[in-house]
């Protein structure tokens, strides 16, 4: 048992490069299979995100094995010493976040398979690489490769934003390809000042050089930070340079909008991540550069959010508001700074994402029969659908008079109260509503909020101005998060009565129920999960575990080796 315990050890650190790898093997493999092919393109893209999901869950098993003081992998990929090499860092954060990424891209998979992988060409080896440079940014520990990576995930979302064709994705499309390419220029300049001040591009090298930057080139500094979280703000729609967004994912297809639901948690990671390491309580003159900024323009996010979701006619638009939101909420409370608030965010990030998700894929459910009735998929007879259709619909039961007119009522169909009871529990985790996920998200952080303590501030003082304000725009952008949704849902359902019955097929339906299911679990382990984002917080505002791991992590020695050099012994 003993040896097997010593083989798995050996083993895991490999399994780091998965995540990255076989999305990009996957995604060479699809490419080599003709475009009629797409029995055969779904499934090898369906197992390869299964396998991921698996790797993801292993990975996150293990990091949170080793214990608060060590929870972390490093991984030499090019067996050079950082900062010198290449270097793949797994804390818990990293962990929870390809988690998060591997559930969505599953239940948008599982949804393309149902009639979307056909609407265009290549749409399961784009998919893979944006997996790939989504979990690439996760896992990456310098700045250099997080633009990579950056880059890999934006080109693949391109061709994905595009992909159905049509007049509205086309220009929104190139909006968005637009203000990426801004946002790209923008890191590049960032990444740039930062390198010519410190000599670095390495995270925890970083984190080392920033408290021994010169008195007059601390400006500079500021201003490099500022100009690099500016690119990183774009992508988490933080207001007011989220004007790109509502239009675009409202215009993409159901399973890209559902996985570009992650897309502004990308941004919010690597504010996160780079914060917290460079700015945190031992960065000196610099600790908490910007955090009002982020307070500020998260509440400011948060109610063009709540305004938008209230002006949304459309579900798409609906949810794509709610993503807005759901990262104007994750932005504010970060940008206080403090492990406790840090913690309630971390354990509201997947819930908000995961009932977003699913509300993009209810939206195209919804759509279609609002506008078509009963039309599936672009399939010319039944005997071309790939997959099982479920038609879950009762035909008896109705209570009629002499003249044949409904008494009683009708018996709901159950693909219909299917759908109805998945908006629901969306509504639910969305408005931060009891029993769900959402509900237990915010009171986490509301909690830090009342307790003055949690904000660091003397017993017996009130949270101050920000905490209030934060505290009134979480209770007060729930409230008209659900009357937007809940008036939505009475004209989209239960005003319904004369339309035809909705077909569902089994690929459409599943993945809504997994995405909700997942809501569910994270509210029944509540406790549990919450130890874990606590551990998380805790590890984040405390980067000097996360600068010793990198910087001592030594290369793995073998013939050749010896000239290598040696990396960074004793660092602070």
């Amino acid at each position: 048992m003993s040896r097997l315990s010593e083989v798995t050890s050996a083993l895991m650190p490999h399994l780091m490069l998965a995540p990255i790898a076989l999305p990009m093997f996957t995604a060479a493999l699809l490419l080599l299979l003709r475009e009629e092919q797409q029995r055969l393109k779904f499934g090898v893209s369906l197992v390869s995100t299964l396998v991921g999901l698996l790797v993801s869950i292993a990975l996150l098993q293990w990091v949170h094995r080793q214990g608060a003081e060590v929870g972390m992998g490093v991984y030499l990929p090019g067996n050079w010493p950082a900062p010198f090499g290449i270097v793949l860092v797994l804390d818990r954060l990293t962990a929870l976040m390809l988690l998060l990424t591997s559930l969505v891209a599953l239940c948008s998979v599982l949804f393309a398979g149902a009639r979307w992988q056909r609407a265009g060409v290549l749409y399961q080896a784009l998919f893979q690489f944006q997996l790939m440079g989504l979990a690439g940014a996760f896992l990456t520990g310098d700045l250099f490769n997080l633009f990579v990576f950056f880059e890999i995930m934006l080109a693949a979302s391109y061709g994905l934003l595009l992909h159905g064709s049509g007049r509205a994705r086309v220009q929104s499309g190139l909006h968005y390809i637009a203000i990426n390419l801004a946002a790209s220029s923008l890191f590049l300049v960032g990444a740039a000042m930062l390198y010519a001040l410190t000599g670095t591009l390495n995270m925890a090298d970083l984190a080392r050089a920033v408290p021994q930057v010169l008195p007059a080139d601390r400006g500079l500094l500021h201003a490099a930070a500022a100009i690099l979280a500016t690119a990183f703000l774009i992508k988490a729609a933080l207001w007011p340079l989220n004007f790109w967004l509502v239009p675009a994912y409202s215009a993409a297809t159901a399973p890209v909008g559902a996985l570009f639901a992650l897309m502004t948690k990308v941004g919010l990671y690597a504010l996160l991540r780079l914060w917290s390491l460079l700015f945190g309580a031992d960065a000196g003159a610099s600790a908490q550069f910007g955090g009002l900024w982020l307070i500020l323009g998260g509440m400011a996010t948060m109610a063009f959010g709540a305004i938008g979701m209230m002006g949304s006619q459309r579900l798409t638009h609906l949810a794509s508001h709610a993503a807005v939101l759901s990262s104007g909420t994750l932005l504010a409370a970060a940008g206080f700074g403090q492990d406790r608030l840090t913690a309630g965010l971390l354990y509201y990030l997947p819930s908000s994402t995961l009932a977003v998700a699913a509300l993009f894929l209810l939206a195209d459910l919804t759509e279609r029969w609002r506008n078509d009735g009963a039309t599936l998929a672009p399939y010319e007879n039944d005997d071309d659908a790939p997959f099982l259709s479920a038609e879950l619909v009762p035909t008896a039961g109705l209570n009629l008079d002499d003249e044949e007119q409904v008494l009683v009522g009708r018996v709901i169909p159950a693909a219909t109260a299917f759908m109805g009871l998945a908006y629901l529990m969306s509504t639910l985790v969305i408005a931060g509503l009891p029993p769900l996920s959402g509900f237990i998200g915010k009171f986490a952080m509301l909690g830090p909020l009342l307790d003055p303590q949690g904000l660091g501030t003397a017993p017996g003082t009130s949270p101050g101005p920000a905490g209030w304000t934060l505290l009134a725009l979480m209770i007060g952008t729930g409230l008209v998060a659900l009357m937007a949704l809940t008036r939505s849902g009475i004209r989209h359902f239960w005003a319904a009565s004369e339309r035809d019955r909705p077909q569902l097929h089994v690929l459409e339906g599943l993945p809504i129920a997994l995405l909700l299911a997942a809501c569910v679990v994270l509210t029944v382990q509540a406790e549990g999960v919450m130890r874990f984002t606590t551990a998380t917080a805790r590890a984040l505002y405390a980067p000097a575990g996360y600068v010793r791991a990198v910087l001592n992590a030594p290369p793995r020695t073998g013939p050749g080796d010896s000239a290598r050099p040696a990396g960074k012994e004793a660092r602070p």
